[in-house]
């Protein structure tokens, strides 16, 4: 974000620049994420049907605008200097009680704290203390709509969340009930992401397009992380089961999913993304780019990598048990929804997010969740392991498909992104020959 030109800064927090990249301080906001992404995974797991998965996603949706906060105020400060890292550790203390929170956002079990009165007073807590922050740079702006504008979503989004929190457990038919609840968690995610629609015309803008971008590629890479966790840590896996050849097959097959996910976003979209955005000087077109493309098409990327958590959770649990079949038992329905959907989901971000930041539409993509939707049905019946080796030819054949379509933009994309690289290299080396 940019502060208002002429405006001082407050004592003890130092504005960011244009050129800046993450901080290491970030970073360990995000250690935070991980373990939250983790117990997303856990907590659908736990509640294997297609409400508790609606849950689940809508708890993401959160849990993604509070880590979009945490971005913007890396964008808008140094994170790292002054008071301002005092405020994140406490930020980060009250996020991750937020992610413990969250397989019990929706239902209060006894003998404890009500989880979801937690949940939501800790969403409260995290969100208003980063308007806060932003009122705080703003604070001499003579337009109220600025400084005041972006707590409204808050109040509001938070109210809709409290009022489902104290709503009375059985106040009529279980059906109806739960209808109510998620009306009123729609409602308050509505609020919060229609909110960013008028963004750009309070000013907001984003002042480094390198930290935008870093900061996003860096959370799906933290969400593709937790899918690596969810593949091999199983409560009878790690309980000592013994080590076998489906296991290895599984893992591998498994890997190769994850490692054609990253290339198709991280080998040249995510580096076209980032140039594009240096190329909108125009601070309301920037601002409109960065909402479209990372704050809302990212949250359908980090959403499809849940789901494929989702649905490799436990597969090298059961490839573990001797008295497993040697390719596996069928997938549960939900299991293999949400393994090729997951994909599918993440597939559709990547197309939408080539359309948004390209102006062109990847075919290969699109073919591919064509493809994927197809082998659902067919995958049904199948093992576990040969559905998963289904699932890891068809991703790894689109991803060379698509590097080949794409081979002209490729190449382009990586020169530009090696040119720079070596020239900030150089400069880097050049200043601490002269100053260190």
């Amino acid at each position: 974000m940019e502060s208002v030109r002429g405006t001082p800064w407050p004592r003890g927090v130092q504005p960011s620049a244009p050129g800046s990249r993450t901080t290491r301080l970030e970073l360990f906001y995000d250690l935070v994420f991980v373990f939250a992404f983790l117990n997303v995974t856990t907590a659908v797991a736990g509640n294997p049907t297609l409400r508790g998965l609606v849950q689940g996603l809508l708890v993401l949706a959160l849990l993604w605008w509070a880590w979009t906060g945490f971005a913007v105020l890396g964008n808008l400060v140094r994170t790292d200097q002054g008071v301002v890292p005092f405020v994140g550790f406490a930020a980060t203390a009250t996020a991750f009680v937020f992610a413990l929170a969250m397989p019990k956002a929706f239902r209060d079990l006894p003998g404890g704290l009500p989880g979801p009165l937690v949940f939501a007073v800790c969403y409260f807590v995290i969100r208003i203390s980063q308007v806060a922050v932003f009122g705080w740079m703003v604070r001499q702006e003579r337009s109220r709509l600025r400084r005041f504008l972006p707590v409204v979503p808050v109040l509001a989004a938070t109210g809709f969340l409290l009022i489902a929190a104290v709503l009375p457990q059985r106040f009529a038919e279980d059906r109806v009930e739960q209808v109510v609840r998620l009306a009123l968690w729609f409602a308050a995610i509505g609020v919060e992401y229609g909110s960013g629609l008028v963004l750009p015309g309070t000013g907001w803008t984003v002042l480094s397009a390198g930290h935008w971008a870093e900061r996003h590629a860096l959370i799906v890479l933290v969400a593709l992380g937790e899918t690596i966790i969810a593949l091999g840590i199983g409560p009878g896996f790690t309980a000592g089961l013994p080590l076998s050849w489906p296991i290895i097959i599984a893992a591998l097959l498994g890997i190769a999913v994850v490692a054609a996910l990253w290339w198709a976003y991280f080998d040249t979209l995510a580096l076209a993304s980032e140039q594009t955005l240096h190329r909108a000087r125009v601070p309301r077109v920037r601002a409109a780019l960065a909402r479209d493309a990372y704050t809302y098409l990212h949250t359908v990327l980090v959403a499809g990598i849940i789901l494929l958590a989702l649905g490799l959770k436990g597969l090298l649990e059961e490839g573990a048990d001797p008295s497993t079949p040697t390719w596996g038992l069928p997938l549960p329905g939900l299991d293999l929804l949400a393994l090729y959907g997951g994909v599918a989901l993440y597939l559709l971000g990547l197309v939408a997010l080539g359309l948004r930041v390209l102006g062109t539409v990847r075919w290969p993509s699109v073919t591919a969740v064509v493809l994927l939707a197809v082998l659902v049905p067919l995958a049904a019946p199948l093992g576990e392991m040969l559905a998963v080796s289904v699932l890891a030819l068809a991703t790894v054949v689109l991803v060379a498909v698509q590097t080949v379509v794409d081979a002209p933009l490729r190449r382009n994309v990586r020169e530009v992104a090696l040119r720079e690289q070596v020239t900030a290299e150089a400069d880097q080396t050049a200043w601490r020959g002269r100053h260190l």
